[in-house]
């Protein structure tokens, strides 16, 4: 058995040393582009269009109301966009105040937060504790919680609240109407322009009774909707295909297949975007680097797109 030389085994050792640094730099490769996957960005449909159209022109509307703000309140089915245009509109504002008040970091011009199961006065105002930081404590009652809410977002020149999963208050129960009444609380104490979304809040308790008729008295309503088989479609899926980075895929291939994603995915955008990132995130973990119908087939997904009728379905 041959002696390997110093000269030999520094060799080897660098060699080996290489190959790890070689693979450790395509392992950070990869997780930045399943990062980027996971979530690809934001397509600016014609519903979130609007809904930021509508929201930002409310917020300019109630900059000199002392009272009676209105708000803005975006309904529909599950997974057709609701969150991401309360986001893209929270977004929006927030870059605008930012460009108004340029260096005044301790301004929060937008808060987010959503409606917890059932939920009761205490948990409401909760949620908006968490967000901007403050302790909850069982020691807190609601009072101490509300007014420390209101005094943050005084004192942070907060100008829009985003209220997501607001089907998750009824009015048909005691919890829920007083829930209710805390958010109008909040609406009438911040000064401040309130959005609202939900899943067909139209057909819920959330519009029914006194309280009802209030809410609907002040809010603006947005509708979120199934996507037909249209023009937008088309666009929607070559949009997503173009944020890819998969080093094989063929350019085209999604919009060849585009009738096809939208018979799977009923025309939920919601779903449409995670069939494309689940897709493309197995494209990499497998190495085939590339999107393919039977790799499509392969995510799973949810049960609703399974039940919708798919709009427009026999569009030309």
């Amino acid at each position: 058995m041959a002696i390997m030389s110093e000269s030999e085994y520094e060799a080897l050792v660098e060699a080996a040393e290489s190959d790890l640094l070689a693979k450790e730099k395509k392992s950070t490769y990869d997780d930045d582009r399943l990062d980027h996957h996971a979530r690809l960005q934001v397509i600016a449909t014609s519903t979130v269009r609007h809904i930021v159209t509508c929201g930002r022109r409310l917020i300019i509307l109630n900059r000199g109301a002392v009272s009676a703000r209105r708000g803005l309140l975006v309904s529909g089915p599950a997974n057709t966009g609701k969150t991401i245009a309360l986001t893209q509109l929270g977004l929006a504002h927030e870059l605008v105040d930012r460009r108004r008040h340029p260096g005044q970091d301790d301004r929060i011009p937008v808060i987010y937060i959503t409606v917890p199961p059932a939920a009761t006065p205490r948990m409401i105002a909760a949620e908006f504790a968490r967000f901007l930081g403050l302790p909850v404590t069982r020691s807190l009652n609601i009072t101490d919680l509300t007014e420390a809410v209101v005094g943050v977002c005084a004192t942070a020149r907060t100008g829009l609240v985003l209220v997501d999963e607001i089907h998750n208050i009824s009015l048909h129960t005691r919890h829920g109407a007083e829930a209710s009444d805390t958010l109008k609380y909040f609406s009438e104490r911040i000064p401040a322009t309130f959005a609202y979304a939900g899943i067909d809040v139209e057909s819920g308790s959330l519009l029914s009774g006194t309280r009802g008729d209030q809410i609907a008295g002040r809010f603006t309503p947005v509708a979120t909707h199934l996507f037909p088989y249209n023009k937008e479609w088309k666009g929607l899926v070559a949009q997503m295909e173009e944020t890819l980075l998969l080093h094989r895929h063929k350019g085209g291939t999604l919009a060849r297949l585009d009738r096809f994603l939208h018979t799977r995915t009923g025309g939920m955008i919601g779903t449409l975007a995670h069939q494309i990132r689940g897709a493309a995130v197995d494209a990499i973990l497998t190495g085939s680097e590339e999107i393919t119908k039977s790799g499509l087939l392969a995510i799973d997904l949810d049960i609703a797109s399974g039940r919708k009728p798919v709009p427009g379905a026999l569009a030309k």
